[in-house]
């Protein structure tokens, strides 16, 4: 039995609680840490950096719950790991005032703790999402589970930010606490019960050794190579993340508070992507995944170079209206490639969904923070030899190179394991 429609947009609200804790590290207490505590902006990077690296263990997670025969209890057991590091990292943060080294030390346990959550918890989500979908609606549920993801995102980062002033580590630690309490609260009442109802329950236990799991997975061709492709293309679509305001700000003159519109500007853009993808694939019942995820990649390519041309030519009218040109072409190419990577997790060997999806969610992972500190790097090397429109230029090119090797790939990878459109998208 296949997912309802309600039952997907349930298992959203996991991603939005997912979302919701998540973004508390990267914005609320990451500008704590440099406005407040004064302290230098590389310490939060290098924390999150940690919560990115520690989901190498994704396919571990992914595995367990293939074996195990329930992946409710790592999605839930995963949200309350996740509740407990993004509190422990309120509390780093609260106790770096008084004493940065016992501060640091809860934060470093903290962002591990989050990282092994959301691997947990986020890996064994898309492999049910993955197996319990049906292939017309798959579209869609990547779509709407990803922009509830970003809703959690927004809601918390407005609402934090307005009940937070004025600031006070007593009342950091509440809001935390309220945020941490009821996503674990909301993921149960979420995840409970739809597994008993589209999963068949096995008998037998899958007693594989993890290792030997991994290799079979890894042993398919397909699995290989679109673990490779996720991590091409994900480092493609970070490197800007970094960059972008920083070249608005040294190449246009941009406002601080210009710079973060242009961010917001990009967000924008990558959520009308989404949508039109998948209003597109599964309403209208226009292209097929192959084509999304390679139309997504050559548009972010014709974007990237856009904005280098821009650079050149030195037109800052033009900027956003290039974001979000960008914006949309990532959100497009993002949401058909995880709709790809549900509808190819089910080839192969039964029972290695989960490890399948672990696979490409680490790869993604540390493409994200691989990309993002590439992208600094070498536009930090470029500035010492030539003007910083051109370094900027330069590394938008390499991205745009990026995007296109990742589209080629697309197309041999995704050829020949989709199904027709006719089939794809029956009528409901």
């Amino acid at each position: 039995m296949a997912l309802s429609w309600i039952q997907i947009v349930r298992l959203g609200l996991v991603q939005m609680c997912l979302g919701a804790v998540v973004v508390l590290t990267t914005s609320t207490l990451n500008r704590l840490m440099v406005v407040e505590l004064a302290l230098p902006a590389v310490l939060p990077g290098l924390l999150v950096a940690l919560h990115y690296g520690i989901q190498i263990t994704r396919p571990n997670w992914g595995f367990k719950s293939d074996a195990g025969g329930s992946r409710t209890r790592w999605i839930i057991g995963g949200m309350v790991a996740l509740a407990l590091g993004g509190f422990s990292a309120a509390l780093g943060v609260v106790l770096m005032e008084t004493s940065f080294a016992l501060g640091l030390t809860v934060s470093i346990a903290a962002y591990a703790l989050i990282g092994l959550g959301v691997g947990a918890s986020g890996t064994s989500l898309l492999a049910l999402l993955a197996t319990s979908t049906a292939p017309q609606r798959r579209a869609a549920a990547a779509t709407i589970t990803w922009l509830m993801m970003i809703a959690g995102i927004a809601i918390t980062a407005a609402t934090v930010g307005a009940f937070l002033d004025p600031y006070s580590p007593a009342l950091l630690l509440r809001i935390v606490a309220i945020v941490t309490i009821g996503a674990v609260f909301l993921t149960t009442f979420a995840v409970w019960g739809i597994e008993a109802r589209v999963t068949p329950q096995s008998q037998e236990q899958d007693d594989t050794p993890f290792l030997e799991g991994l290799k079979e997975v890894w042993s398919e061709r397909h699995a290989r190579n679109f673990t490779i492709f996720v991590f091409l293309s994900m480092t493609a679509y970070f490197m800007q993340e970094l960059i972008l305001e920083p070249y608005a700000g040294l190449v246009f003159a941009f406002t601080p508070g210009q710079s973060t519109a242009l961010s917001g500007a990009q967000n924008g853009g990558v959520f009308l992507g989404m949508v039109t993808v998948g209003i597109c694939a599964t309403g209208l019942k226009w292209g097929s995944l192959k084509a999304w995820v390679t139309g997504g990649c050559l548009l972010s390519a014709s974007a990237l170079g856009l904005l280098m041309l821009i650079g050149q030519i030195g037109n800052a009218n033009l900027v956003v209206p290039a974001t979000v040109f960008l914006g949309f072409a990532n959100g497009a190419f993002a949401v058909a490639a995880i709709a790809s990577m549900m509808q190819l997790a089910g080839e192969g060997r039964d029972r290695r969904e989960g490890t399948r999806m672990g696979l490409w969610g680490a790869a993604q992972a540390l493409a994200a923070g691989f990309g993002g500190l590439l992208g600094a790097a070498f536009v930090d090397l470029l500035r010492g030899s030539m003007a910083d429109a051109d370094a900027f230029g330069a590394v938008f090119l390499i991205e745009a190179a990026l995007f296109i090797v990742a589209a080629i790939m697309a197309v041999q990878i995704i050829r020949g394991r989709e199904v027709p459109n006719a089939q794809l998208f029956p009528g409901e």
